[in-house]
């Protein structure tokens, strides 16, 4: 057979022209418009606040409440019990977000948007803070560089997390205001870079607090209360952190669409009840609600009110009577968690935007205030007016909550005036030791559903006294997280340096700063 050779080589010069023409424009053909693969700050800050926020949440009702001992659980009471295995969240829900605030850096340093690299390092303190008082030393300065081929990250230790912490939040102050652009896609502070500034700075006073034990925090809490001017912080419950869920899915409260089952595995803690009803503090009817067996409606008289033990194991908690009486025993007779946490299928009084996801609140930075004075970091103002302040704003918040989901009967209940501070139990008087017991107490009174928050302070205070239950695993109080079993396996060789240097993997290993 005779090939026509020119005819073919024509075929193949036309072929090759057209291919050459068609890739001048091939990457602009390829690109995906629904994919793109850069996104402003502004798009990708809702996402970040939402999923760590809630995330944080969520462990203020799976683990903080519970090992607090302001809830307890009557089924399935392994957490209660400290039968704690590798914990995969905060880390791995964080880490994922971390990378998208390292874009947000990037993407708004090379904008020159300062307000929001100063927002993202805000964001990424607080939650570097919360996980490493979690988990202990984590992947920091290498943390989220897999573009730049580090894909097994050293472990630094909690000590210089700490000092990137700090330096960040300072960092941070300097930034917020320092430019001009609106900010959008702000679901916290809505965009108002001074709240963004408040938090900062009271955040630093917080962490300072938790170091106290490991470095003298005096001079740089002074500097911070000393001139509100250039370091703001909270001035009242108008300012503090926390996320407004809303309306619709899915943007309700965490709790409002979980199984009613699963809602009522939680109940109010016999400690917690004990020491509200020993101070008759009224936040007793904002954290509980009554028994079905008082027959209350929407609110009772104390003895509506009943908690049961920590850390029992599933049946006898199940049966729980807290008269003693067998005939009495289950979970009719002890309280369930609060309206404002309620789930919709729970009661008809469920309302989607009731809870609030607390990330600070006015109300702990006065009693870290209170503190600092009364250990002498600071000179300014006076222990016991801090002492109060918290303890009004705490009463105030719970009031103004229970005014939005119109609940006016204890609402009402929520004022505390002159009669309560009299009391022995509340009165800021006697030794230092006393006083610092007392501020302790009303500050984990306070801290209830603000994410781990109570347990880390409780790990550095010993306020109040904390004992396990009765079938607990272990003999002491859990006082850290165990890594992700992802960790182990995908990062071994820095994991086993990281557990050299800090300690077994075990839920009784204590942390950097928190001394034995």
């Amino acid at each position: 057979m005779n090939f026509n050779t020119k005819y073919i080589a024509g075929i193949w010069v036309a072929a090759m022209l057209s291919l050459s023409s068609c890739d001048k424009d091939f990457e602009e053909v390829n690109i995906n418009p629904n994919s793109p693969e850069t996104v402003s700050s502004s798009l990708l800050l809702p996402t970040i606040i939402r999923n760590t926020t809630n995330e944080i949440a969520g462990k203020a009702w799976g683990y903080g409440n519970v090992v607090m001992q302001q809830t307890a659980k009557i089924q399935f009471t392994n957490e209660d019990r400290y039968n704690w295995g590798p914990e995969g969240d905060p880390y791995g829900t964080f880490y994922n977000s971390m990378r998208d605030l390292s874009n947000v850096i990037e993407i708004s340093s090379e904008a020159g948007q300062s307000n929001y690299v100063g927002i993202a390092l805000v964001l990424r303190a607080s939650l570097y803070s919360f996980m490493t008082d979690a988990y202990g030393d984590l992947p920091y300065v290498e943390a989220t560089q897999a573009k730049s081929e580090v894909n097994y990250p050293v472990f630094d230790t909690q000590e210089d997390i700490y000092k990137g912490i700090l330096s960040e939040l300072e960092q941070a102050n300097t930034l917020l205001g320092s430019t001009s652009e609106s900010v959008e896609g702000d679901i916290l502070f809505d965009g108002d870079v001074m709240r963004w500034k408040k938090y900062a700075n009271s955040l630093r006073l917080r962490i300072l607090m938790r170091l106290s034990d490991r470095m003298n925090p005096a001079a740089d809490m002074q500097a911070i209360v000393s001139n509100p001017t250039q370091f703001p912080i909270f001035t009242s419950n108008d300012d503090h952190a926390l996320l407004q869920y809303l309306q619709d899915v899915p943007n309700q409260h965490i709790l409002y669409t979980t199984r009613s089952g699963s809602f009522d595995e939680y109940r109010l803690s016999e400690k917690m009840e004990s020491v509200l009803k020993d101070l008759n503090d009224p936040r007793l009817y904002a954290y509980a609600q009554p028994t079905n067996d008082s027959g209350a409606g929407v609110i009772g008289a104390k003895d509506a009110y009943q908690g049961v033990p920590n850390g029992l194991a599933d049946e006898e908690a199940l049966a729980y009577s807290p008269s003693g009486d067998p005939a009495k025993g289950g979970s009719n007779f002890i309280s369930r968690v609060g309206y404002l946490w309620s789930c919709s299928a729970c009661t008809s009084l469920a309302n989607p935007i009731g809870a609030q996801a607390i990330l600070m609140s006015y109300s702990e930075l006065q009693f870290v205030l209170a503190e600092a004075r009364e250990r002498g970091y600071i000179t300014t103002g006076t222990a016991e007016d801090y002492y109060t302040n918290g303890v009004k704003s705490s009463f105030a918040y719970y009031k103004s909550r229970y005014e939005v989901i119109d609940l006016p009967q204890i609402a009402d209940k929520l004022v505390v005036g002159d009669a309560y501070f009299a009391q022995s139990g509340v009165t800021y008087t006697g030794s230092s030791e006393e006083k610092l017991a007392k501020i302790g107490t009303q500050k984990w009174l306070a801290l209830f559903f603000s994410g781990m928050e109570g347990w880390y302070d409780w790990r550095r205070t010993d306020y109040p006294k904390i004992t396990p239950g009765p079938a607990a695993y272990i003999s002491t109080v859990p006082v850290r997280f165990m890594y992700p079993g992802s960790v182990q396996a995908l990062n071994k060789q820095n994991y086993e340096i990281a557990l050299a240097r800090q300690g077994a993997d075990a839920i009784t290993t204590h942390v950097w700063w928190d001394v034995d």
